[in-house]
């Protein structure tokens, strides 16, 4: 027991302190280490640039990573349980697609109205509550749909529907856009994590830790789960309720991280695959802690490489995350007969 402990918690928690770190200090500017630990642990300003760029820019973002990283990949982990489905994600449902939508119609919305949209809601929370607006618009749809249905599958196709019509709309706003709504949603899709303010770095957090709360909830049905439906309801567990919590709890992780940073791709899908290689056991009691850890390391060091070290370059986190990622999953996945569980 004390090696699954040190596994899951001690070691990548270690892993996730370097890997702060290195975010922290690696940069267009240099920042070194030294300086960061004093800084953050006493109130010792030594230059006023570095002190900057740590507190109002870097610090921000590498919170906004830790719990853009965590909470895709345990929205990731409860969908590949829901749905016995390793290629599952945290955008399966369609929330993505819905904050797109919300997205588009705020960005791109002037090739068809006029500018209309685009004067309606202005500020630097115009993007925020539209992705989050779409994203809650589908939250409902979903849940609507899954209090009516019994099987997963048929619940997935219609996320995978939601996320088709979605697209639809979006491809028709697209054509009739012009080319500056057009490259600005096109930006808004890499993904960013450096653009957040410490208000709504709070409330970012406020709505992963409600999505990681209603997760736990649904913590032991999601082992029963493991041997299938009829095994779960054996032991007495309400399969309805039990998919309502996991579909609300990753609604509400992916709905608000895509909401404040773009639609992240990949990294939902690829941590709890692994997790599972490295801990070696589908308990969710211990991969789903490892995964929100494991999922936070991964995204501190794909930034560490988007931001290009002593470059003012600074590449999209989404490519990062599809580069670097890619070939390990591939390389997990050949080594596994089983892909699942």
């Amino acid at each position: 027991m004390s090696k699954k402990i040190g596994n899951v918690l001690i070691w990548p928690l270690l892993l996730l302190m370097l890997s702060l770190a290195l975010n922290l200090s690696l940069g267009s500017v240099h920042i070194p280490m030294g300086y960061i630990f004093g800084a953050v642990f006493s109130s010792t300003v030594v230059d006023e640039t570095w002190q900057y760029i740590l507190f109002d820019y870097r610090l921000p973002k590498a919170i906004t990573a830790i719990l853009v990283g965590g909470g895709l990949s345990v929205s990731g982990l409860l969908m590949q349980t829901l749905f016995r489905n390793p290629l599952a994600g945290p955008f399966v449902l369609g929330v993505s697609s819905g904050a797109s939508l919300g997205v588009a119609l705020l960005v791109l919305g002037s090739g068809l109205f006029g500018g209309y949209t685009t004067t309606l809601f202005t500020g630097p929370w115009a993007l925020v509550i539209a992705s989050a607006s779409g994203s809650f618009l589908v939250l409902l749809a979903v849940i609507s749909a899954s209090s009516k249905i019994k099987d997963a599958m048929a619940l997935l196709i219609i996320g995978l529907m939601f996320g088709s019509l979605t697209g639809a709309v979006v491809s028709v706003l697209s054509y009739f856009s012009n080319a500056e709504a057009l490259q600005k949603y096109v930006f808004w899709s890499f993904g960013g994590l450096g653009h957040l303010t410490w208000i709504a770095v709070l409330i970012l957090t406020l709505c992963v830790i409600l999505g990681l709360m209603v997760a736990l909830v649904s913590l032991k049905s999601m082992n029963a789960l493991l041997l299938g439906p009829k095994y779960a309801q054996s032991l007495g567990i309400s399969i309805k309720r039990s998919a309502l919590l996991m579909v609300l709890s990753t609604s509400i992780l992916a709905g608000s991280i895509t909401a404040f940073a773009g639609p992240i791709a990949f990294v939902g899908l690829a941590v709890p695959h692994l997790v599972r290689q490295i801990n070696g056991t589908p308990d969710h009691k211990i991969i789903l802690p490892s995964s929100f850890l494991w999922g936070s390391i991964v995204m501190l060091l794909c930034d560490t490489v988007a931001q290009i070290p002593f470059s003012s370059l600074t590449l999209p986190i989404n490519a990062i995350t599809s580069i670097l990622g890619a070939p390990v999953v591939i390389w997990i996945l050949l080594r596994r007969k089983n892909l699942m569980f």
